[in-house]
């Protein structure tokens, strides 16, 4: 079992890259099961669902080339199963993806439900809703999702909550469906965008991906080709908060400054200082600044983003004054608390509501990840903390962020990730 080692107290200072979006990539590599051709992906990170998601297409039968640790070459050509392992399937929420992605490609697909971060119910109501109303008839029972039909036909879609995953379920299962599909209350996320450019390179019809109405029209197949994934949004968000919670100054380089608003905004009111440039941003805290309590609403996109809401109540543990945040997507985003607690915040939550008082300093101590945006949050504690933090389940982190670490020692942290044998 692997664990970082994080001596806190040390501002962060320099450069850094971000990578490409896991977000953006998990929805990608999917789509590539609807086009009989290659398709070379470049910026893709190297983390772990990447990996866990071309194993899952490796498996069903295509053949990826690795060309470097961010470029991969998937042709989907020789793929004859509609039915992916369970075992690999059930390690990543993305997997629902291969119920659109195979649905568009074979009219037909069994999935085991799907995996990943464990943030509450998470159903998939809205995704069947759009399957069916595409024409396909679909079976939830023993822990898989059955999905067929004899055609896929364009149909008027209106969502009843705003769901990423349904909206790029829809989008999957309409790029080739007859005629034309409208996808209402659609969500907006950056990466629902990249999904859309990507298949609109391959030879798709998808107009308005990126506002609340999203019209599809059904080509009859897609050719393949080159794209280069979005930078990562979560990434860049999660080292400008690091940057504002060790009192350093970072820039941070590939980055979209226009995905970024909304934490750009809560750093601002706090009292950061936020330099935008074409394609970077710089995040600083003047010498002696006095930083301010916020409060805020993680909302879905452009709303200030779910998966930020850990890191900035991290960061907010040490402002005096007291800030509120309330989660506005999932209905249990807050078992992180528990762990920062451990390190003397002093934070209460009720229901989707946490009131943080901020407190003159955390101590190191051993905390674990409890997701993947919570480890990341503990990173960022573990940065602020007085003597040494030690964070456990780090697979968590692992799965979402590319050389994490080491981007993080670059900037003058120090942190190192151990091997610890289990009793």
């Amino acid at each position: 079992m692997e664990k970082l080692l994080i001596e806190g107290g040390h501002s962060l200072s320099g450069e850094i890259t971000v990578s490409g979006a896991k977000n953006a990539a998990v929805a990608i590599i999917p789509a590539c099961l609807l086009i009989n051709a290659k398709c070379r992906l470049e910026n893709l990170p190297n983390i772990k669902d990447v990996k866990l998601f071309l194993d899952i297409l490796r498996d069903l039968g295509a053949e990826i080339e690795i060309l470097d640790e961010n470029t991969a070459v998937i042709d989907c050509t020789p793929v004859k199963s509609h039915t992916p392992k369970a075992e690999l399937a059930r390690r990543m929420r993305g997997s629902s993806y291969l119920i659109g992605a195979l649905l568009g490609r074979f009219r037909k697909c069994v999935i085991p439900m799907p995996g990943g971060c464990d943030f509450g119910t998470r159903p998939i109501d809205q995704h069947i809703k759009a399957f069916e109303a595409l024409g396909a008839e679909c079976v939830q029972a023993y822990g898989k999702v059955s999905a067929e039909a004899e055609s896929l036909r364009g149909s008027h879609i209106y969502f009843d909550v705003t769901s990423v995953g349904a909206t790029i379920n829809a989008i999957l299962g309409a790029v080739t469906a007859k005629g034309v599909s409208i996808l209402e209350n659609a969500a907006k996320e950056p990466h629902i965008v990249d999904l859309a450019n990507f298949l609109n390179a391959m030879g798709a019809k998808i107009r308005g991906a990126g506002t609340d109405t999203i019209k599809i029209t059904g080509v009859d197949k897609l050719h393949g080709g080159t794209y280069s994934i979005i930078p990562d949004q979560i990434e860049a968000g999660t080292f400008m908060i690091a940057a504002a919670a060790t009192r350093g100054d970072v820039i941070i380089k590939n980055v979209i400054p226009r995905h970024l608003e909304s934490i750009t905004a809560k750093l601002i009111e706090s009292g950061v200082s936020v330099e935008e440039f074409d394609d970077s941003v710089r995040v600083y805290v003047e010498k002696g600044k006095k930083l301010k309590r916020v409060n805020f609403i993680a909302l879905p996109y452009p709303g200030f983003p779910t998966d930020m809401q850990p890191q900035l109540v991290t960061y907010l543990s040490t402002v005096h004054g007291t800030s509120n945040a309330r989660e506005g997507v999932w209905d249990d985003r807050f078992r992180y608390v528990g762990e920062l607690k451990r390190m003397g915040a002093d934070i209460t939550v009720e229901g989707k509501l946490a009131i943080i008082n901020g407190v003159d300093t955390l101590m190191g101590t051993s905390v674990r990840a409890t997701d993947l945006r919570g480890g990341a949050a503990m990173i960022i504690a573990g940065l602020m903390a007085d003597g040494t933090t030690e964070i456990s389940d780090i697979y968590h982190i692992d799965r979402g962020y590319e050389n994490f670490e080491a981007k993080f020692c670059a900037l003058g942290a120090k942190i190192e990730r151990i091997e610890v044998l289990e009793n």
